[in-house]
């Protein structure tokens, strides 16, 4: 039992041992504590032991049970000291923990202080938490974002070079722990310095301003970084160019060319030609590039170099860089044969601007004449010599003015300096110079692209006074419009009015104040259709005045107004494209044309009624007559016994007379054959002698009795022709009978027959009494005659017979006379006519001599 209860403390002892061995890090507290629990598990076991071996049995105690409950006690006072122990000694941690809270809260601020002290931004990652920005002081960078969620944007502040450099640089940090340092540009140019490391598993970014050498460092940084750039865009620029370029050391080796120069030399890469120095100037190029080098001067020249196997002109040049030389090979083909070209047209302009009648003067930025055309020297009269020292524009004016060419005005000087102005200002000059001549030249002055100036002298001297006329002429033009009783409008290429009369406003009763407001075609016809309301016409009016048509008819009409206005319209087309039309009131002469149309149908009727009256009796007559006649010849003959001579002198004139009477019936039954168109030809050849002599045949005695000497005279080459025989006998029988009547005794009758220009021509000219000239329209009217002294007595048919005859063969006659000298008619027949039933002469028969 001792052995218990010794052995229970030593048991707490051993476990406290074991569970607080020497160098444990647990504090009093905890130990106190776990003291307790041993002391309280170890009361527990030899409890459970002790009432598992002696069960207490009801009424009996002994000492074992009082040490049992010795024991308890002394747990449970072990448990109040361990109580009371680790309550003392938690008022002493916590007065301790306060002390130490409050010591690192100071070195903290001292912390704090310290990190704020030096502009920067410290950031800061641990992980399994947020980033943080400790510190944010650095301010005066351009670019650096101010609040704290921007900055941790680094690709959107800083260049894009600077973001990457970072990010490769945090990833080495995040990774492998390696610290780095660097510098960053922003977006705005600010250079900043960041630094990252570790401390304690976190990483930290520190960001500052870059001050003293590590500011220089960075700026030669950035140069370097520009320049190796510049570089690299320059040679790459220079690759593309197609002229070769390349760089020599100061020794003369080449040390780059470029791809141009690779391909002109015919090599296969740069490294070829600079390995072998192959050269794409010749020896004696090189050498006069050295001269001008050595000499300190560039070098220029244009040489034909070969390259890529042709050989082309090459504007060479050669500059010094430091002690090295750059050049450069310039191909010069296009351009050289571009300037002969441009030599040529300036040449052909030259030749063209002296072929003009513009007065051309061209002026360099010097002032100085450079060009001068024919013209110019023509309109200034200048000495050609002097203008070739090219004088100034100044000189030149000075000189006009010096000859008495310009008008003079008050201050020469200002003048002058006015018109000089375009060289400064740049500004047109446009004026008008009126000459002491009398001309009036229109000075134009442009400005070039190169300074200097383009001078225009026109001479407007003729144009002025064209355009004068011109106006006077518009408006004579006016006027006389004006005076016209047409009514006279021409509508322009657009259907708009462009001129209208008075006369034209009268007949369609339109103000002329709204016409003067030029209205369209559409308009024009509105309002005209109020008077005339026929659709058609005005549609095909406004039709060929807009109609865009390659040819356009005139055509003609007539309107008849609702008011009974008759109006006569035309429409002509003109050659600017525009539309003349003229309205003209016929309404009067449309009545007198009526009156005169109904006048002449009477008057072809009552005809008509004459020469069928005339026809009938002319028939009713030929029977009687022809009794007569041939009663006549039967007394005459010897079967019915001897006449005495005063019987037969009666006889004779009864049958002269009969037979004159049967021929002029036979005439009018002509004439009435031919009104009613029934008058046939009988085509065939004719003999042009046996024709003749059948006609002298029918006026031989009473050309006897006259006297008369017939002169025939027939041309060799006539022989026949074809013509109606009969018809024709009548017509030379007519002519010969006239002439024979109306000659003087002991004259002579021509008659005349030749062949000319297809025709036959007969010429039938008597020197008998003639007729007055105011008769001689009439000759060919029917049943006119005129004996004017003579003893010849006729219907006044015979030549009208002879008309139209003459035009039915398709022919024509001329007559000709002169009173007191004889009359001619001439005949023309064609060779071969054709017979036209309804010709001239049968339609002149008919209708036209009533009319």
């Amino acid at each position: 039992m001792r052995v218990g209860t010794t052995a229970a403390p030593q048991i707490a002892t051993d476990l406290m041992r074991a569970i607080s061995p020497q160098g444990s890090r647990m504090t009093t507290r905890w130990q106190l504590a776990l003291l307790l629990l041993a002391a309280m598990a170890c009361v527990a076991t030899m409890l459970a032991s002790f009432v598992a071996g002696h069960p207490i049995e009801p009424g009996q105690l002994d000492v074992r049970h009082v040490s049992l409950i010795a024991l308890v006690a002394g747990a449970g006072f072990i448990a109040a000291l361990v109580i009371w122990h680790m309550n003392s000694v938690g008022q002493r941690q916590t007065r301790d923990a306060k002390a130490e809270s409050l010591q690192l809260r100071r070195n903290l601020a001292a912390t704090d202080a310290i990190i704020r002290a030096e502009p920067q931004v410290l950031i800061f990652w641990e992980q399994g938490q947020a980033v943080r920005i400790v510190s944010h002081t650095l301010t005066g960078i351009a670019g650096l974002p101010e609040h704290h969620a921007e900055i941790l944007r680094f690709g959107q502040w800083l260049e894009a070079s600077s973001a990457q450099a970072l990010k490769s640089a945090l990833e080495k940090l995040f990774v492998n722990g390696r610290s780095f340092s660097i510098i960053l540009k922003t977006t705005l140019g600010g250079v900043i310095e960041g630094e990252g490391g570790t401390a304690g598993g976190r990483a930290v970014l520190r960001l500052k301003d870059v001050a003293g050498y590590k500011q220089e460092i960075a700026r030669i940084g950035e140069k370097h970084a520009a320049f190796a750039r510049d570089i690299r865009s320059s040679r790459a620029l220079l690759n593309t160019l197609p002229m070769p370029v390349w760089l020599r050391a100061p020794d003369g080796r080449l040390i780059w060319v470029n791809t141009a120069y690779v391909n002109a030399v015919d090599a296969k890469s740069e490294l070829e030609v600079l390995e072998r120095q192959i050269e794409l100037l010749e020896t004696r190029q090189r050498k006069a590039v050295a001269k001008s080098i050595a000499a300190g001067q560039r070098y220029k020249a244009r040489v034909h170099l070969v390259a890529g196997g042709e050989r082309k002109p090459h504007d060479i040049v050669v500059l010094p860089v430091d002690s090295m030389t750059a050049g450069a090979a310039i191909d010069v083909t296009d351009i050289e044969t571009a300037q002969g070209e441009l030599e040529r047209q300036m040449q052909a302009y030259d030749r063209t601007l002296d072929r003009v009648e513009t007065a051309v003067a061209i002026f360099n930025r010097e002032q100085q004449l450079v060009f001068f055309n024919a013209a110019f020297i023509n309109l200034w009269s200048l000495d050609t010599d002097w203008l070739a020292t090219r004088p100034s524009d100044g000189a030149i004016l000075d000189r006009l003015r010096e000859i008495g060419v310009l008008q003079p005005v008050v201050s020469h000087r200002d003048w002058k300096a006015q018109v000089l102005a375009c060289y400064r200002t740049g500004e047109s000059l446009e004026d008008t110079w009126h000459l002491t001549d009398g001309r009036i030249v229109h000075v134009m002055a442009e400005q070039r692209p190169d300074g200097g100036v383009t001078y225009l002298f026109a001479d407007e001297t003729e144009r002025i006074a064209l355009e004068s006329r011109y106006n006077g002429l518009i408006d004579v033009q006016r006027e006389t419009i004006d005076s016209l009783k047409e009514g006279v409008v021409v509508f322009g290429t657009d259907g708009r009015l462009k001129l209208f009369n008075k006369a034209f406003c009268e007949i369609w009763r339109m103000p002329s104040g709204k016409l003067g407001e030029m209205p369209h075609i559409g308009e024009v016809i509105a309002a005209a259709q109020t008077l005339h309301p026929d659709n058609d016409t005005w549609l095909r009016i406004g039709r060929s005045v807009t109609a865009f048509l390659d040819e356009r008819e005139d055509f003609t009409g007539q309107m008849t107004r609702t008011d009974g206005v008759v109006i006569d319209f035309a429409l002509m087309p003109l050659s600017d494209g525009a539309t003349l039309l003229t309205f003209a009131n016929v309404t009067d002469a449309k009545r007198a044309e009526q009156a005169l149309v109904e006048r002449n149908e009477a008057l072809v009727a009552a005809d008509r009624l004459k020469t069928n009256f005339i026809g009938h009796i002319s028939r009713e007559l030929r029977t009687p007559l022809t009794s007569m006649i041939g009663f006549a010849e039967m007394l005459a003959s010897p079967m019915f016994g001897d006449l005495n001579d005063k019987q037969r002198e009666y006889l004779t004139d009864i049958m002269s007379s009969s037979k004159t009477l049967r021929s002029i019936i036979d005439d009018i039954l002509d004439l009435a054959t031919i009104d009613a168109g029934t008058l046939q030809l009988k085509l065939a050849p004719v003999g042009a002698r046996a024709l003749i002599d059948a006609a002298i045949l029918g006026i031989r005695e009473r050309a006897i009795r006259s006297r008369l000497t017939i002169d025939i005279a027939v041309a060799d080459d006539v022989t026949e022709f074809m013509a109606d025989e009969a018809r024709m006998r009548q017509i030379l029988y007519n002519l010969m009978s006239n002439a024979v009547g109306f000659s003087k005794l002991n004259s002579t009758v021509r008659l005349r027959n030749w062949r000319e220009d297809g025709y036959i021509i007969f010429s039938v000219e008597d020197e008998g009494i003639g007729i007055p000239k105011d008769q001689i329209p009439g000759v060919f009217q029917r049943f006119e005659s005129h004996s004017r002294g003579s003893d010849h007595r006729g219907a006044g048919i015979g030549l009208s017979i002879v008309k139209s005859l003459v035009e039915l063969h398709g022919g024509s006659i001329d007559f000709s006379s002169e009173e007191g000298y004889g009359t001619r008619v001439t005949v023309r027949i064609p060779e071969r006519p054709v017979s036209a039933p309804d010709s001239g002469a049968t339609r002149l028969a008919r209708g036209d001599r009533a009319a």
